[in-house]
């Protein structure tokens, strides 16, 4: 059984996230292959989309949004995800298992006692044809239920529910009440029926692979895969990591040589790629974690070195870039090259633009 090492599986997973070049697909194509794009704030989606696209702006993600071609929901890990409405349709049936949990875990006292099916008809009525905000929607269940956290209750809807926030929710720098609409009127059609895992698997791989059945559970939130998994083994080659754990993938996906060249890459806030593995090795070392979980992250040879935000203020806009480790003059000129092309596109409205680099707080 072949060995793949650490660098072998951050070039794989590089390349099939069109980390190692961007990519002249259209920016559905990439959402559909990526399996949607973390979005739990605004922003992010427009981000990851720039780092992976030749041609992208701004308003071509807010149109799709607008035509429903692409919709914002909870989903994968009872977050939310930008997906395809096509791709929608499936996964939402195929997660709610999950998303039942996940409302149980986040919200179970809020809901302690209430009869979940009665919550979800309820909600289905208020919202009938009309997008109305979450606010909203908790002040009505609220009354039905005096006494009820209404945060709570509305939150609720979102695992109990197949319900889409649609735009201006969701669109660059937009922030406010999240609206909330019934898929089915959002999308004009009612949802697929589930279709079995391997559909997921399958797709989880061609974005993410190699990897080990762990690893998709840690994606998408869903248990028990390792049955559907096996099922599938005739079909996908078997590796092994360094650690002797078993690596699945499909025969013909992307596989670069280790040492084939990553460019930097400044990555969107909570970007899938550094979230979607149990053991997130083949992207940052275990020391780097908890930084990108609440950060930005930027890579330099396929690897996290660093976090980024940008600060406005005055008309100037600051890319901050702050480095777990020093990096050499050629590394530097590539990040501060990266980084003006990142500040034209995320900052254009501000007249100044500045880059400052120093190190990462280990100690915060």
């Amino acid at each position: 059984m072949t060995l793949l090492t650490r660098r072998a599986l951050n070039r794989a997973t590089s390349a099939r996230q069109f980390l190692l070049a961007r990519t002249s697909a259209s920016a559905p194509e990439v959402i559909e292959h990526l399996v949607g794009l973390q979005a739990q704030d605004p922003d992010p989606p427009y981000l990851g989309l720039w780092s992976r696209l030749t041609a992208f702006e701004l308003d071509h993600l807010t149109r799709l949004l607008d035509e429903r071609t692409v919709v914002r929901a909870t989903l994968f890990r009872g977050t939310q995800h930008l997906v395809t409405a096509e791709d929608y349709r499936w996964l939402r049936p195929l997660l709610q298992p999950m998303l039942a949990r996940w409302q149980r875990g986040a919200f179970g006292r809020a809901t302690a006692g209430l009869d979940l099916a009665e919550l979800a008809a309820t909600a289905r009525v208020f919202l009938g044809h009309d997008v109305v905000t979450r606010p909203v929607l908790g002040r009505a269940l609220a009354e039905k239920w005096p006494g009820r956290d209404p945060v709570g209750l509305a939150r609720s809807v979102q695992g109990l529910l197949p319900v889409i926030h649609p735009p201006p929710d969701g669109t660059w720098r937009r922030r406010g009440a999240t609206p909330f609409v019934l898929a089915e009127h959002w999308l004009g059609r009612s949802l697929a029926d589930a279709p079995e895992p391997a559909r997921l698997i399958q797709r989880y791989l061609a974005a993410f692979g190699p990897a080990t059945v762990k690893d998709v559970q840690a994606w998408s939130g869903l248990t028990r895969l390792r049955e559907p998994v096996d099922d599938l083994r005739p079909r996908l080659r078997v590796f092994r990591d360094e650690a002797g754990r078993e690596l699945f993938d499909l025969p013909e996906a992307p596989r670069p040589d280790p040492d084939v060249p990553a460019p930097v890459r400044f990555l969107a806030a909570l970007d899938n790629v550094v979230l979607a593995h149990t053991d997130r090795s083949r992207m940052m070392t275990d020391d780097r974690r908890r930084h990108v979980i609440v950060e930005a992250a930027v890579t330099v040879d396929g690897f996290v070195r660093g976090v980024w935000s940008i600060r406005r203020e005055g008309g100037l806009a600051t890319l901050d870039v702050r480095l777990f480790a020093p990096v050499t003059s050629a590394e530097e000129t590539a990040l501060t090259e990266e980084g003006a092309r990142l500040l034209r596109f995320a900052a254009a409205e501000e007249g100044r633009h500045d880059i400052r680099f120093r190190p990462v707080d280990q100690s915060a």
